[in-house]
């Protein structure tokens, strides 16, 4: 099936898009949405563009359906080193200073590499630093991609998708086969993470207070007002001098009463100011 897109079509589905999900599709990207939505609309039958927007006003899963298809789900293990070394050699010598349970945000999380990553992390500074986290870590990991989200609660992979970031060593060490190429993560790694639904358009008081978040590859697919607004938010959500990571091509402006910047050479975070004037 093919389907053209006019430029008012275009316009239209944009600022739906964005109303529902924060995503902001820059000009002449209708590939985008030919590539992606194809299959959703042979399988809702419907004949184009137009049909499937009137579709999302009445029907609450078409419109789940369509911010899932238009997500990108694209995440490596690891991603980038530098923020999982500085959170492992850095932070956590500090933080289990305090005897106090910890709690990780994966925003954004897809498939689960990320917060996996976190997880194993935590288990590699336990086993070379015996008895220093005496409490638990708990870690959150939130996406708007149902589907994405399904695939992480089962936390099961091809070797493919394991090769993105995942070394011989810690694949042997935290993974088992459990089928021809089917690798799950061990449920030590597992149950450390708790993985939520959650639009980052929503608030986020329910989630309580973190040590660190991780809110990486995300901010670049929104508009300035909106990053600006996660990212405020996202400072409510911080416990004093938490940290906050954000993607190597991202980066934390204008936010000076919120946020200053932490130089770890390599890599940075953005450490919370305490006493931040929340409400400018």
């Amino acid at each position: 099936m093919s389907f053209t897109i006019s430029p008012a079509e275009y316009d239209q589905f944009r600022n739906k898009l964005e109303q529902s999900s924060g995503i902001l599709l820059g000009d002449n990207k209708q590939y985008l949405i030919t590539s992606r939505l194809r299959r959703l609309l042979e399988t809702e039958k419907l004949a184009n563009l137009s049909e499937l927007m009137r579709g999302m006003d009445r029907n609450l899963k078409l419109k789940e359906a369509v911010v899932d298809a238009m997500t990108t789900n694209e995440t490596l293990w690891f991603r980038d080193d530098h923020p999982f070394k500085i959170f492992r050699e850095k932070l956590l010598p500090e933080l289990a200073k305090t005897r106090r349970p910890l709690k990780i945000w994966s925003a954004a999380c897809s498939t689960g590499q990320e917060p996996y990553s976190l997880s194993i992390a935590v288990e590699e500074f336990k086993r070379t630093n015996p008895g220093a986290l005496s409490s638990e870590v708990k870690i959150m990991a939130t996406d708007i991609s149902s589907s994405a989200l399904a695939i992480a609660r089962e936390g099961v992979y091809p070797q493919l998708a394991l090769r993105r970031g995942m070394g011989d060593v810690h694949l042997k060490q935290y993974f088992q086969q459990v089928g021809d190429d089917q690798w799950k993560i061990n449920d030590a790694i597992k149950r450390r993470v708790e993985f939520r639904s959650l639009n980052l358009q929503s608030s986020f008081s329910m989630l309580g207070k973190f040590d660190v978040v991780f809110c990486r590859n995300v901010l670049i697919y929104f508009s300035a007002d909106f990053k600006h607004d996660i990212l405020k938010r996202i400072h409510g959500t911080l416990q004093p001098d938490g940290h906050l990571f954000v993607g190597a091509s991202e980066a934390v402006n204008n936010l000076s009463d919120y946020y200053q910047m932490k130089q770890f050479s390599p890599g940075i975070s953005y450490q919370a100011k305490p006493f931040a004037a929340r409400g400018r």
